[in-house]
């Protein structure tokens, strides 16, 4: 693994055209989010609609700060890796978690500069609608999908839990979360762990800082990897689920059938 390229506005274009580049032969994409913490916290004993009722309310009323992309292969071999710093967050205006905002600063993530030198969301997801169009199929977890699904439709998330499924797989296709794959591997505590955790008890070591998109989004990658490599996990029986949600998402059939692509992109990550 070489390094994890850092996006500002000043170099968004140029990363933005290595990722569409890079994908073509690294089509897996593993992401994770930055955000400003929960306003309302989820109870372990919640129920799915509870459960997506605290997701809307959360997403709705906050924006993401930061994303990480890792692109790899069916073997586990890394593309890239890209940390797209936002500049629509604002801390003396928009909602958030007093102690959600003082561990990102802890861990790197300079406010200050995402607001000036950051980019556009919107900027951003015209950008990547552009990518995953040209390419195919894509996948992810359920806070990471939420924040980039209110930024491509830039509005507030679906009223239900089925409209919610629907969009994900209108924009994102193929989806695997790696946490909903930890309750099916002996060993991994039933998926009831964070990614850090996950990480450890599979002997992947991390590169670069916890709590920033780009390293996150990386773990995450490598996790998935050698989970496959280790449990042998047929990936059209997960294909679709995400931690918490029963329903299952599924890219909507076309009316009519044309050759795909040789690799479609698939889309990964880990809920919190």
């Amino acid at each position: 693994m070489g390094s994890i390229e850092i996006v500002w506005s000043n170099n968004f274009e140029d990363a933005m055209t290595k990722i569409a580049v890079m994908m073509e032969t690294f089509p897996i994409v593993a992401v994770d989010t930055e955000f400003p913490g929960f306003l309302h916290n989820t109870p372990r004993a919640a129920s799915e609609s509870e459960r997506y009722d605290d997701l809307k309310y959360n997403v709705d009323r906050m924006k993401i700060i930061q994303l990480g992309i890792t692109l790899f292969d069916r073997f586990g071999v890394v593309g890239g890796v890209w940390q797209i710093n936002f500049c629509n967050f604002d801390p003396d205006l928009d909602d958030h978690v007093s102690s959600s905002i003082v561990l990102l600063k802890r861990n790197g993530i300079d406010l200050v500069k995402n607001k000036r030198d950051g980019v556009d969301v919107y900027t951003f997801a015209d950008k990547f609608c552009e990518i995953l169009g040209s390419v195919g199929d894509t996948f992810h977890g359920l806070y990471d999908l939420a924040y980039m699904l209110k930024i491509v439709i830039r509005d507030e998330l679906p009223s239900s839990i089925m409209g919610y499924v629907e969009h994900i797989g209108h924009v994102f296709g193929r989806v695997y979360d790696v946490k909903f794959l930890a309750k099916y591997c002996h060993g991994l505590l039933d998926g009831e762990l964070g990614l850090e955790k996950l990480a450890k008890l599979l002997d992947v070591e991390r590169f670069g800082e916890a709590h920033q998109a780009g390293s996150d989004s990386l773990l995450t990658a490598a996790t998935f990897s050698k989970m496959k490599g280790i449990y042998g996990l047929p990936e059209k029986m997960f294909e679709g689920f995400l931690y918490g949600i029963s329903a299952r998402i599924k890219r909507p059939r076309p009316l009519v059938v044309v050759l795909p692509p040789p690799a479609p992109p698939i889309l990964l990550g880990y809920i919190r």
